[in-house]
Protein backbone atom coordinates (compact mmCIF):
# COMPACT_ATOMS: atom_id res chain seq x y z
CA UNK A 1 0.00 0.00 0.00
CA UNK A 2 1.63 3.52 -1.03
CA UNK A 3 2.41 5.43 1.97
CA UNK A 4 0.70 8.94 2.25
CA UNK A 5 3.13 11.54 1.90
CA UNK A 6 2.58 15.36 3.52
CA UNK A 7 4.01 18.26 1.46
CA UNK A 8 5.21 21.15 3.32
CA UNK A 9 6.04 24.21 1.48
CA UNK A 10 8.14 26.97 3.70
CA UNK A 11 6.91 30.34 1.96
CA UNK A 12 7.43 32.94 4.88
CA UNK A 13 10.48 34.60 4.69
CA UNK A 14 10.72 38.07 4.11
CA UNK A 15 13.83 37.77 1.08
CA UNK A 16 15.06 41.04 2.03
CA UNK A 17 18.43 40.61 -0.23
CA UNK A 18 15.84 40.87 -3.25
CA UNK A 19 15.38 44.47 -2.04
CA UNK A 20 12.38 46.91 -3.22
CA UNK A 21 10.68 43.54 -4.94
CA UNK A 22 9.93 42.51 -1.45
CA UNK A 23 8.54 45.12 0.02
CA UNK A 24 4.50 44.57 -0.90
CA UNK A 25 5.36 40.68 -0.87
CA UNK A 26 6.47 37.44 0.16
CA UNK A 27 9.83 36.03 -1.59
CA UNK A 28 8.45 33.13 -2.91
CA UNK A 29 5.29 35.57 -4.94
CA UNK A 30 7.77 37.82 -6.43
CA UNK A 31 6.78 37.41 -10.08
CA UNK A 32 9.22 35.26 -12.60
CA UNK A 33 9.58 34.87 -16.21
CA UNK A 34 6.66 37.53 -17.26
CA UNK A 35 4.06 35.30 -16.16
CA UNK A 36 4.83 32.98 -13.20
CA UNK A 37 5.73 34.01 -9.44
CA UNK A 38 9.02 31.66 -7.94
CA UNK A 39 6.56 29.26 -5.94
CA UNK A 40 4.81 27.52 -8.71
CA UNK A 41 7.85 25.89 -9.83
CA UNK A 42 7.88 23.58 -6.39
CA UNK A 43 4.34 23.69 -6.41
CA UNK A 44 4.61 22.64 -10.55
CA UNK A 45 7.21 19.73 -9.12
CA UNK A 46 4.91 18.46 -6.37
CA UNK A 47 1.98 18.17 -8.50
CA UNK A 48 4.29 16.57 -11.55
CA UNK A 49 5.64 14.31 -8.96
CA UNK A 50 1.41 12.94 -8.31
CA UNK A 51 1.94 14.62 -5.06
CA UNK A 52 -1.63 16.10 -4.05
CA UNK A 53 -1.51 16.77 -0.44
CA UNK A 54 0.51 20.36 0.04
CA UNK A 55 0.38 22.90 2.30
CA UNK A 56 2.12 26.39 2.44
CA UNK A 57 3.44 27.97 5.35
CA UNK A 58 2.86 31.68 5.00
CA UNK A 59 3.84 34.66 7.10
CA UNK A 60 5.47 37.79 5.67
CA UNK A 61 3.56 40.26 3.54
CA UNK A 62 1.21 37.16 2.42
CA UNK A 63 -1.66 38.92 0.65
CA UNK A 64 -0.39 38.53 -2.44
CA UNK A 65 0.91 35.07 -2.18
CA UNK A 66 -2.51 33.85 -0.70
CA UNK A 67 -4.50 35.59 -3.55
CA UNK A 68 -1.98 33.65 -5.99
CA UNK A 69 -2.54 30.16 -4.50
CA UNK A 70 -6.37 30.67 -4.46
CA UNK A 71 -6.70 31.61 -8.17
CA UNK A 72 -4.31 29.43 -9.38
CA UNK A 73 -3.50 26.65 -7.34
CA UNK A 74 -7.28 25.57 -6.06
CA UNK A 75 -7.84 22.87 -8.15
CA UNK A 76 -7.32 19.95 -6.62
CA UNK A 77 -10.94 17.87 -5.04
CA UNK A 78 -10.98 18.57 -1.71
CA UNK A 79 -13.44 15.94 -1.00
CA UNK A 80 -10.67 13.27 -2.72
CA UNK A 81 -8.44 14.21 0.33
CA UNK A 82 -6.45 16.51 -2.16
CA UNK A 83 -5.48 19.75 -1.72
CA UNK A 84 -3.00 22.83 -1.74
CA UNK A 85 -3.31 24.96 1.39
CA UNK A 86 -1.94 27.98 2.66
CA UNK A 87 -1.64 28.15 6.51
CA UNK A 88 -0.64 31.50 8.36
CA UNK A 89 1.27 31.26 11.41
CA UNK A 90 -1.59 30.48 13.95
CA UNK A 91 0.62 30.60 17.42
CA UNK A 92 -0.88 27.54 18.65
CA UNK A 93 2.09 26.60 20.56
CA UNK A 94 2.70 30.41 22.00
CA UNK A 95 2.90 33.78 21.61
CA UNK A 96 6.01 34.36 19.13
CA UNK A 97 5.75 34.22 15.40
CA UNK A 98 7.93 31.39 13.52
CA UNK A 99 11.00 31.45 14.65
CA UNK A 100 12.73 29.43 11.92
CA UNK A 101 12.42 26.75 9.53
CA UNK A 102 11.74 23.78 11.87
CA UNK A 103 9.87 26.13 14.35
CA UNK A 104 7.56 27.09 11.18
CA UNK A 105 6.74 23.25 11.02
CA UNK A 106 6.99 22.72 15.02
CA UNK A 107 3.53 24.93 14.97
CA UNK A 108 2.00 23.20 12.53
CA UNK A 109 2.73 19.76 14.31
CA UNK A 110 -1.27 18.98 15.12
CA UNK A 111 -1.88 19.22 11.04
CA UNK A 112 0.94 16.30 10.50
CA UNK A 113 -0.29 13.98 13.41
CA UNK A 114 -4.12 14.29 12.11
CA UNK A 115 -2.93 13.48 8.40
CA UNK A 116 -0.44 10.62 9.81
CA UNK A 117 1.50 10.76 6.40
CA UNK A 118 4.46 8.17 6.54
CA UNK A 119 6.77 10.52 5.16
CA UNK A 120 7.10 14.46 5.19
CA UNK A 121 8.89 16.31 2.24
CA UNK A 122 9.43 19.69 3.25
CA UNK A 123 10.14 22.56 0.77
CA UNK A 124 11.24 25.99 0.43
CA UNK A 125 9.31 27.80 -1.58
CA UNK A 126 11.57 30.41 -3.54
CA UNK A 127 13.72 27.75 -5.31
CA UNK A 128 13.88 27.86 -8.98
CA UNK A 129 14.36 23.99 -10.52
CA UNK A 130 12.37 20.93 -12.22
CA UNK A 131 12.83 17.90 -9.81
CA UNK A 132 10.73 14.74 -9.76
CA UNK A 133 10.23 14.24 -5.99
CA UNK A 134 8.83 10.53 -6.73
CA UNK A 135 12.73 9.58 -7.35
CA UNK A 136 13.94 11.01 -4.32
CA UNK A 137 11.14 9.64 -2.27
CA UNK A 138 11.67 5.98 -3.60
CA UNK A 139 15.53 6.74 -2.88
CA UNK A 140 14.50 7.26 0.63
CA UNK A 141 12.29 4.37 1.27
CA UNK A 142 15.00 2.15 -0.24
CA UNK A 143 17.63 3.35 2.16
CA UNK A 144 14.84 3.13 4.85
CA UNK A 145 16.39 6.76 5.78
CA UNK A 146 15.14 8.94 8.63
CA UNK A 147 15.86 11.82 6.40
CA UNK A 148 16.92 12.01 3.00
CA UNK A 149 18.59 15.61 2.06
CA UNK A 150 18.60 16.64 -1.62
CA UNK A 151 21.73 18.00 -3.21
CA UNK A 152 23.95 19.81 -5.40
CA UNK A 153 27.51 19.99 -6.43
CA UNK A 154 28.74 24.08 -6.04
CA UNK A 155 32.09 25.90 -6.19
CA UNK A 156 34.17 25.74 -2.97
CA UNK A 157 34.08 29.53 -3.31
CA UNK A 158 30.07 29.70 -2.91
CA UNK A 159 30.08 27.03 -0.27
CA UNK A 160 29.60 29.39 2.59
CA UNK A 161 26.17 30.39 1.41
CA UNK A 162 24.60 26.64 1.98
CA UNK A 163 24.84 23.78 4.16
CA UNK A 164 27.22 21.57 3.32
CA UNK A 165 28.26 17.68 3.78
CA UNK A 166 30.66 14.87 3.69
CA UNK A 167 29.08 11.60 2.85
CA UNK A 168 30.34 8.17 2.16
CA UNK A 169 30.45 5.66 -0.42
CA UNK A 170 26.33 4.49 0.31
CA UNK A 171 25.41 8.26 0.31
CA UNK A 172 24.96 7.99 4.37
CA UNK A 173 25.97 11.51 4.97
CA UNK A 174 28.50 11.38 8.16
CA UNK A 175 28.79 15.68 8.65
CA UNK A 176 27.38 18.60 8.04
CA UNK A 177 27.50 21.96 8.38
CA UNK A 178 25.32 25.22 7.55
CA UNK A 179 27.44 27.65 5.95
CA UNK A 180 31.21 27.03 6.74
CA UNK A 181 33.42 29.64 6.50
CA UNK A 182 36.23 26.91 6.11
CA UNK A 183 34.22 24.35 4.05
CA UNK A 184 35.42 20.64 3.34
CA UNK A 185 35.80 20.21 -0.33
CA UNK A 186 34.54 16.71 -2.33
CA UNK A 187 37.49 14.13 -2.40
CA UNK A 188 36.93 13.86 -6.28
CA UNK A 189 37.20 17.50 -6.60
CA UNK A 190 38.84 20.31 -4.42
CA UNK A 191 36.72 22.89 -6.24
CA UNK A 192 33.44 21.53 -5.28
CA UNK A 193 31.31 20.74 -2.28
CA UNK A 194 28.33 19.23 -1.46
CA UNK A 195 25.44 21.64 -0.76
CA UNK A 196 21.86 20.93 0.45
CA UNK A 197 19.30 22.42 -1.69
CA UNK A 198 17.12 22.79 1.44
CA UNK A 199 14.60 19.88 0.11
CA UNK A 200 13.98 17.07 3.10
CA UNK A 201 12.31 13.70 3.10
CA UNK A 202 11.74 13.16 6.58
CA UNK A 203 10.44 9.56 8.05
CA UNK A 204 7.38 11.41 9.79
CA UNK A 205 7.88 9.88 13.35
CA UNK A 206 12.01 11.20 13.07
CA UNK A 207 10.54 14.61 12.48
CA UNK A 208 8.15 14.78 14.99
CA UNK A 209 10.81 13.24 17.68
CA UNK A 210 13.52 15.98 16.75
CA UNK A 211 11.06 18.87 16.69
CA UNK A 212 9.62 17.93 19.92
CA UNK A 213 13.50 17.80 21.22
CA UNK A 214 14.12 21.57 19.68
CA UNK A 215 11.36 22.79 20.55
CA UNK A 216 12.39 22.59 24.44
CA UNK A 217 15.99 23.78 24.11
CA UNK A 218 17.05 27.37 23.16
CA UNK A 219 18.44 26.93 19.63
CA UNK A 220 17.77 29.00 16.19
CA UNK A 221 14.75 26.20 15.31
CA UNK A 222 16.58 25.85 12.00
CA UNK A 223 16.87 22.68 10.01
CA UNK A 224 20.15 23.21 8.89
CA UNK A 225 21.78 25.27 11.92
CA UNK A 226 20.10 22.78 14.69
CA UNK A 227 17.79 19.73 13.41
CA UNK A 228 20.31 18.01 10.85
CA UNK A 229 23.02 18.58 13.16
CA UNK A 230 21.77 16.74 15.67
CA UNK A 231 20.18 13.50 13.94
CA UNK A 232 23.40 13.12 12.18
CA UNK A 233 25.24 13.51 16.30
CA UNK A 234 22.76 10.91 17.99
CA UNK A 235 22.96 8.55 15.14
CA UNK A 236 19.70 8.42 12.80
CA UNK A 237 19.33 7.55 9.24
CA UNK A 238 20.77 10.38 7.35
CA UNK A 239 20.98 10.21 3.47
CA UNK A 240 21.74 12.48 0.74
CA UNK A 241 20.54 12.08 -2.38
CA UNK A 242 22.17 13.76 -5.74
CA UNK A 243 19.46 15.92 -7.79
CA UNK A 244 18.52 14.72 -10.83
CA UNK A 245 17.24 17.31 -12.89
CA UNK A 246 13.86 17.28 -15.04
CA UNK A 247 15.49 20.31 -16.68
CA UNK A 248 16.90 17.94 -19.61
CA UNK A 249 18.74 20.88 -20.64
CA UNK A 250 22.51 19.30 -20.01
CA UNK A 251 24.10 21.43 -16.59
CA UNK A 252 21.70 20.94 -13.78
CA UNK A 253 19.65 24.21 -12.99
CA UNK A 254 19.23 24.78 -9.83
CA UNK A 255 18.67 28.74 -8.77
CA UNK A 256 18.09 29.84 -5.32
CA UNK A 257 17.27 33.82 -6.72
CA UNK A 258 17.77 35.39 -3.47
CA UNK A 259 19.73 38.31 -4.39
CA UNK A 260 18.86 41.14 -7.18
CA UNK A 261 21.82 39.83 -9.60
CA UNK A 262 20.62 36.01 -8.80
CA UNK A 263 16.75 37.35 -9.63
CA UNK A 264 18.31 39.62 -13.00
CA UNK A 265 20.44 37.01 -14.48
CA UNK A 266 18.14 34.16 -14.18
CA UNK A 267 15.66 36.24 -15.70
CA UNK A 268 18.63 37.14 -18.77
CA UNK A 269 18.77 33.39 -19.45
CA UNK A 270 15.61 32.76 -19.54
CA UNK A 271 15.91 34.97 -22.91
CA UNK A 272 18.84 33.53 -24.33
CA UNK A 273 18.67 31.56 -27.75
CA UNK A 274 19.38 28.31 -26.33
CA UNK A 275 18.01 28.85 -22.74
CA UNK A 276 19.15 27.25 -19.84
CA UNK A 277 16.28 26.88 -18.09
CA UNK A 278 13.34 24.87 -20.30
CA UNK A 279 9.98 26.20 -20.05
CA UNK A 280 9.08 24.47 -23.40
CA UNK A 281 8.87 20.96 -22.01
CA UNK A 282 4.99 19.98 -22.27
CA UNK A 283 6.30 17.03 -19.73
CA UNK A 284 7.38 18.66 -17.13
CA UNK A 285 5.04 22.18 -17.33
CA UNK A 286 5.46 24.60 -14.93
CA UNK A 287 2.22 25.76 -14.17
CA UNK A 288 0.55 29.15 -12.53
CA UNK A 289 -2.90 31.36 -12.58
CA UNK A 290 -3.53 33.15 -16.16
CA UNK A 291 -5.45 36.38 -16.21
CA UNK A 292 -7.74 37.06 -19.11
CA UNK A 293 -5.14 39.01 -21.25
CA UNK A 294 -5.34 39.47 -25.01
CA UNK A 295 -2.23 38.08 -27.16
CA UNK A 296 0.49 40.92 -27.17
CA UNK A 297 0.46 43.05 -30.26
CA UNK A 298 3.39 44.41 -31.88
CA UNK A 299 2.35 47.64 -33.96
CA UNK A 300 4.18 50.05 -35.84
CA UNK A 301 6.77 49.02 -38.47
CA UNK A 302 7.79 52.17 -40.52
CA UNK A 303 11.40 51.93 -40.03
CA UNK A 304 11.72 54.74 -42.13
CA UNK A 305 9.94 57.19 -39.65
CA UNK A 306 12.83 58.05 -37.46
CA UNK A 307 13.15 54.18 -36.19
CA UNK A 308 9.41 54.28 -34.84
CA UNK A 309 9.02 50.29 -34.86
CA UNK A 310 7.31 48.25 -32.55
CA UNK A 311 9.87 45.36 -32.06
CA UNK A 312 10.52 42.67 -29.46
CA UNK A 313 14.23 41.04 -29.91
CA UNK A 314 15.32 37.94 -27.82
CA UNK A 315 12.99 38.46 -25.66
CA UNK A 316 9.84 37.11 -23.53
CA UNK A 317 6.82 38.95 -23.85
CA UNK A 318 3.54 38.20 -21.51
CA UNK A 319 -0.08 38.36 -22.96
CA UNK A 320 -1.71 42.13 -22.72
CA UNK A 321 1.06 43.78 -24.04
CA UNK A 322 1.30 46.28 -26.89
CA UNK A 323 4.72 47.01 -28.44
CA UNK A 324 3.33 50.38 -30.04
CA UNK A 325 6.14 51.52 -31.97
CA UNK A 326 8.68 50.66 -29.43
CA UNK A 327 12.11 48.40 -29.09
CA UNK A 328 12.60 45.48 -26.67
CA UNK A 329 15.60 43.64 -26.79
CA UNK A 330 16.80 40.91 -24.43
CA UNK A 331 14.38 41.52 -21.53
CA UNK A 332 10.99 40.04 -20.30
CA UNK A 333 7.62 41.65 -20.56
CA UNK A 334 4.90 40.55 -17.88
CA UNK A 335 1.67 41.00 -18.52
CA UNK A 336 -0.40 44.26 -19.55
CA UNK A 337 2.55 46.34 -20.24
CA UNK A 338 3.14 49.13 -23.03
CA UNK A 339 5.98 50.31 -24.76
CA UNK A 340 5.41 53.20 -26.35
CA UNK A 341 7.23 54.69 -29.38
CA UNK A 342 10.58 55.56 -29.70
CA UNK A 343 11.07 53.81 -26.37
CA UNK A 344 14.13 51.17 -25.60
CA UNK A 345 13.71 48.85 -23.24
CA UNK A 346 16.96 46.69 -23.15
CA UNK A 347 18.24 43.70 -21.16
CA UNK A 348 15.59 44.81 -18.01
CA UNK A 349 12.96 42.65 -16.22
CA UNK A 350 9.42 44.68 -16.46
CA UNK A 351 6.66 43.57 -14.13
CA UNK A 352 2.99 44.07 -14.37
CA UNK A 353 1.14 46.89 -15.95
CA UNK A 354 4.09 49.05 -16.51
CA UNK A 355 3.92 51.91 -18.80
CA UNK A 356 7.04 53.31 -20.62
CA UNK A 357 6.66 56.58 -22.22
CA UNK A 358 7.91 57.62 -26.00
CA UNK A 359 11.92 58.34 -26.33
CA UNK A 360 11.61 56.79 -22.69
CA UNK A 361 15.09 54.03 -22.36
CA UNK A 362 15.57 51.90 -20.13
CA UNK A 363 18.75 49.46 -19.51
CA UNK A 364 19.38 46.93 -17.01
CA UNK A 365 16.81 47.53 -14.79
CA UNK A 366 13.70 46.00 -12.72
CA UNK A 367 10.58 47.58 -12.60
CA UNK A 368 8.04 46.27 -10.89
CA UNK A 369 4.01 46.70 -11.14
CA UNK A 370 1.63 49.58 -11.83
CA UNK A 371 4.99 51.86 -12.87
CA UNK A 372 4.48 54.77 -15.51
CA UNK A 373 8.05 55.71 -17.13
CA UNK A 374 7.21 59.30 -18.20
CA UNK A 375 8.17 60.40 -21.84
CA UNK A 376 12.16 60.59 -22.30
CA UNK A 377 13.29 58.92 -19.23
CA UNK A 378 16.59 57.18 -18.69
CA UNK A 379 16.91 54.72 -16.34
CA UNK A 380 20.24 52.66 -16.39
CA UNK A 381 22.31 55.31 -18.20
CA UNK A 382 23.86 57.15 -15.18
CA UNK A 383 24.34 55.11 -12.29
CA UNK A 384 24.92 58.05 -10.14
CA UNK A 385 22.13 59.86 -11.24
CA UNK A 386 19.73 56.53 -10.44
CA UNK A 387 20.97 56.36 -6.68
CA UNK A 388 19.71 59.95 -6.23
CA UNK A 389 15.96 57.84 -7.06
CA UNK A 390 15.96 54.45 -6.98
CA UNK A 391 17.38 51.43 -5.65
CA UNK A 392 20.84 50.52 -6.84
CA UNK A 393 22.03 46.97 -6.49
CA UNK A 394 25.92 46.83 -6.07
CA UNK A 395 26.28 45.48 -9.35
CA UNK A 396 24.50 48.37 -11.18
CA UNK A 397 21.22 46.93 -11.40
CA UNK A 398 18.10 49.18 -11.07
CA UNK A 399 15.45 48.47 -9.56
CA UNK A 400 12.18 50.79 -9.17
CA UNK A 401 9.61 49.68 -6.62
CA UNK A 402 5.76 48.35 -6.84
CA UNK A 403 4.17 51.86 -8.39
CA UNK A 404 6.75 54.18 -7.66
CA UNK A 405 6.48 57.40 -8.99
CA UNK A 406 8.93 58.65 -11.51
CA UNK A 407 9.41 62.49 -12.41
CA UNK A 408 9.17 63.57 -15.51
CA UNK A 409 12.85 64.38 -17.20
CA UNK A 410 13.27 68.36 -17.27
CA UNK A 411 13.43 69.94 -20.70
CA UNK A 412 16.21 71.14 -21.84
CA UNK A 413 17.62 74.66 -21.42
CA UNK A 414 17.38 76.85 -24.65
CA UNK A 415 21.04 77.38 -25.90
CA UNK A 416 21.13 81.31 -26.20
CA UNK A 417 24.12 83.90 -27.46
Amino acid sequence: MEQKVLTVILAGGKGTRLGPLTLHRAKPAVPFAGIYRIIDFPLSNAINSGLRKIIVLIQYKSLSLSKHLETGWGFLPLELGEYITAIPPQQRIGEQWYQGTADAIYQNINFIEEEQPGDVLVLAGDHVYKMNYRKMLDFHRDKMADLTIATTEVPLSLARHYGIMAADDTNKITGFEEKPENPVPMPHDKEACIASMGIYVFRTGALLNYLYKDARTRSAHDFGKNIIPAMIRTGASVYAYNFVDENKKGPKYWRDVGTIEQYWEANMDLVAIDPVLNLYDSNWPIRTYHDHFPPPKFVFAQEFDGGRMGVALDSMVSPGCVISGGRVQHSVLSRDVRVNSYARVEESVIFEGVNIGRHARIRRAIVDKDVDIPAGAEIGYDLDKDRERFWVSSGGIVVISKAEHVEAPKPLEPVTG
